[in-house]
């Protein structure tokens, strides 16, 4: 069993398990499978409250295939998102990362 296989098996017991679903869509990006993977990030930033660690990594993900605007969206939404719940680091790493995209 791969390690998807065990996120998978585990996800069943616990769906709405935040982390494995994170967990799940990071392995996913390891396996080239970006779309599935951003989808799984996105809907994890849809969620109230928004899990902020995946605002970064879909920004990751859509600057690395070029799609430079869209992450910049992304960043811009985590930002927001982080510094709501006062988590000022990660705010300040997205802030970081956003300065670096050419379309930003």
């Amino acid at each position: 069993m791969n390690r998807l296989e065990k996120i998978e098996a585990m996800l069943v017991d616990d769906p709405g398990d935040t982390f494995l679903r994170y967990s799940r869509a990071m392995e996913l990006a390891k396996l080239g499978r970006t779309a599935e993977s951003l989808g799984g990030l996105k809907e994890l930033s849809a969620e109230d409250p928004p899990y902020v660690p995946a605002f970064f990594m879909a920004a990751q993900q859509l600057a690395q295939e070029g799609s430079t605007e869209e992450a910049g969206k992304e960043l811009q939404a985590g930002i927001v998102a982080a510094e709501a719940i006062g988590d000022l680091h990660a705010a300040g790493e997205m802030r970081e990362f956003l300065n670096t995209l050419p379309e930003a």
